[in-house]
């Protein structure tokens, strides 16, 4: 929300007082000095920059009003005219150490680092007595030094403009791209001043690949007061967006959620006050489930420096639980702002001023591992350089970003929004994919409401659950890079359905599968896709557990239903051999189950060779197919 648009500004609200002691016996020169800090503060920068000229036409050696006169420069984006007017006054006087402290963060402002290095070790050899000031110096003395190791060739770092369909506001920020790529939401403000409405837009991406005119999201979203910084499951279906006032909230800026049901969005709703305080809370980021969140926050318990990055979890209740600072490794005393936690859910990116880097604001990423989270990662120039890096979104796979820059006028911001191609040196370590369809019940062929879980499973673990649409029966999961996933569709009343992919090695490209699920009835069978036996054994490998736990919850919430366990193999073999393994491993099944719980009487057992194929046994895919468990129900 606002702390984007505010950012800049608030790099200089306190310097004025640094100047308590003028090197000028004007006491008009003084007067003028102080009525343009008046104004320099309230962001008045043209009658600031009158008043210090006033002032130099009163002392042309007024060393105070030289600096001051940058800092106006450097708020209005003129750096180059405030390097003038730095290297003026030190002129005047080369040991003043306040000096040399302003004109070193200028010069990394520019990316004059060797200058950086030069100045900022004058001033720590000026014997400086300020503590807050000395801290601050060797942070810049280590960005340069950073700064100075780490540039490489920005030839492959080409980024341009959006179109004017969508960067057709005074100023827009903070972009979000759908996992498909076809929609681009972000934060729109009608004028250049903070004061003006802020809105969340959405532009769709056309037939020939441009981007069509941005509109307003929903008018049950928008309203006179401010909304934005949002995220979006990668379903299109769970939004979470900031607002600051305008709604009842508990803190200066709340988090709110909306559901898309069909084609409309539900009534907002405030996230509560687990996640929302008397503080800030702003700048959330979803999991591609929808059920982890990120965000930034200021309150004070849990903090490790005034800004840090928060996560909070939906619990079985579908409740957000207390939140947990993501720690020192992403956290620093510093500003941490923006996460975006990628659609794989492992890799975090996210903008600070602690960690080192090339100076301001950089973007850095952190892989959540089973232990927490990686040191942060500076990711690099040319993504990162002098200038501020507020945001960054990485497509789901990996190839695009996008982030909004501001330029900065006299009196006037804007911002437009950027597009990329990440080199490939930078991309994502894991990539996703997704698999999306509607879900229908197989009888009636209306689009249905089902609960869909995604299983590692070698880890026997869900990775990821989402609901398919109530109206439209649609629905949209990421797969990621590096498992074997079972997938999981269910309702009440229905049999479940389980689908098998294999992305250990490599991503695929979408996949489309639309899902019927069968009403519970006599005679009906489930295909078992994710039960594995080693070649030619029956001896049921671990990442078969998963499978048959599914089966036994099955059980479990339908106590009266009994079910037969069918073994199928392909045609290879004899028929007496492939009798008897089918049978064998639809007795490992039934042990299995037996063992962990289910009454005897509920289950029987039979192999049936090769005598019902599913497919024809003419490809090693389809015979692949052909083996195969079942279950039937038989009563």
């Amino acid at each position: 929300m606002k702390f984007f648009t505010i950012l800049i500004g608030c790099l200089f609200c306190f310097l004025g007082s640094s100047f308590a002691q003028f090197h000028t016996k004007s006491k008009k020169a003084i007067a003028y000095y102080r009525e343009a800090d008046n104004h320099r503060v309230r962001a008045q920068y043209q009658a600031a920059e009158e008043f210090l000229r006033l002032a130099l036409k009163k002392d042309d050696e007024f060393q105070e009003a030289y600096m001051l006169l940058a800092l106006v420069y450097q708020s209005t984006g003129r750096l180059e005219e405030a390097e003038k007017q730095m290297t003026h006054a030190i002129s005047l006087d080369e040991k003043n150490p306040l000096v040399l402290f302003e004109l070193s963060k200028l010069y990394l402002r520019l990316g004059k680092y060797h200058e950086v290095l030069e100045t900022i070790n004058s001033y720590l050899a000026s014997s400086p007595t300020n503590r807050n000031r000395i801290r601050d110096a060797k942070k810049i003395k280590e960005n340069a030094e950073f700064a100075v190791q780490n540039l490489n060739d920005p030839s492959l770092f080409n980024p341009h403009p959006l179109s004017d369909t969508v960067n057709a506001f005074p100023t827009q920020y903070f972009p979000i791209v759908t996992v498909e790529q076809n929609a681009i939401i972000f934060t729109r403000r009608l004028g250049a001043s903070m004061d003006y409405d802020e809105d969340l837009v959405i532009s769709y991406k056309q037939e020939d690949g441009s981007w069509g005119f941005a509109k307003g999201l929903s008018r049950t979203i928008n309203t006179d007061g401010n909304e934005g910084t949002c995220t979006l499951s990668a379903d299109g279906r769970t939004l979470i967006f900031t607002s600051c006032f305008g709604r009842p909230g508990y803190g200066s800026c709340d988090l709110y959620m909306s559901k898309k049901i069909g084609d409309d969005w539900t009534d907002p709703i405030n996230l509560g006050p687990k996640i929302n305080t008397r503080a800030w809370e702003s700048q959330p980021s979803l999991s591609a489930d929808g059920r982890t969140l990120y965000f930034v926050s200021n309150r004070h318990r849990g903090d490790v420096g005034h800004r840090d990055i928060y996560v909070s979890y939906k619990d079985e209740n579908d409740e957000w639980t207390s939140p947990e600072n993501l720690g020192e490794a992403v956290n620093t005393i510093g500003e941490e702002v923006s996460p975006f936690i990628h659609p794989n859910g492992v890799t975090l990116y996210f903008a600070s001023n602690g960690h080192t880097g090339f100076g301001g604001y950089d973007i850095f990423s952190s892989e959540k591992t089973e232990d927490g989270w990686s040191p942060a990662k500076n990711v690099g120039y040319p993504i990162n350089n002098s200038e501020d890096q507020l945001s960054l979104y990485i497509t789901a796979d990996g190839t695009k970003g996008y982030y909004s820059h501001e330029d900065l006028l006299v009196d006037q911001r804007r911002s437009i929004l950027y597009e990329f191609d990440v080199p490939a040196d930078s991309r994502i370590k894991y990539k996703t994919s997704y698999v999306k369809g509607q879900v229908f019940n197989a009888k009636t062929k209306a689009p249905i409401s089902a609960k869909i879980e995604l299983f590692d499973l070698k880890r026997n673990k869900k990775v990821s659950q989402v609901s398919s649409d109530s109206i439209s029966g649609d629905y949209l999961i990421v797969l990621t890079e590096g498992a074997q996933y079972g997938l999981y569709v269910e309702k009440s009343g229905y049999l479940y359905k389980s689908l098998s992919f294999n992305y250990e090695k490599r991503t695929e490209e979408p996949v489309t599968v639309d899902i019927y699920l069968d009403p519970i009835s006599l005679g009906m069978k489930v295909v078992l896709n994710n039960i594995f036996f080693e070649l030619d054994s029956y001896e049921l490998h671990n990442a078969s557990s998963t499978e048959l736990n599914r089966l036994i919850d099955f059980l479990d919430k339908n106590p009266s239903v009994k079910v037969e366990i069918g073994g199928h193999t392909d045609d290879l073999g004899s028929k007496e051999y492939n009798q008897k393994l089918s049978l064998r491993r639809a007795r490992s099944v039934y042990d299995y189950l037996i063992k962990n719980g289910v009454t005897p009487k509920r289950l029987t057992y039979k192999g049936y060779g090769q005598s019902i194929p599913a497919y024809p046994n003419t490809t090693d895919e389809n015979r692949q197919l052909n083996r195969r468990i079942e279950f039937k129900v038989m009563n």
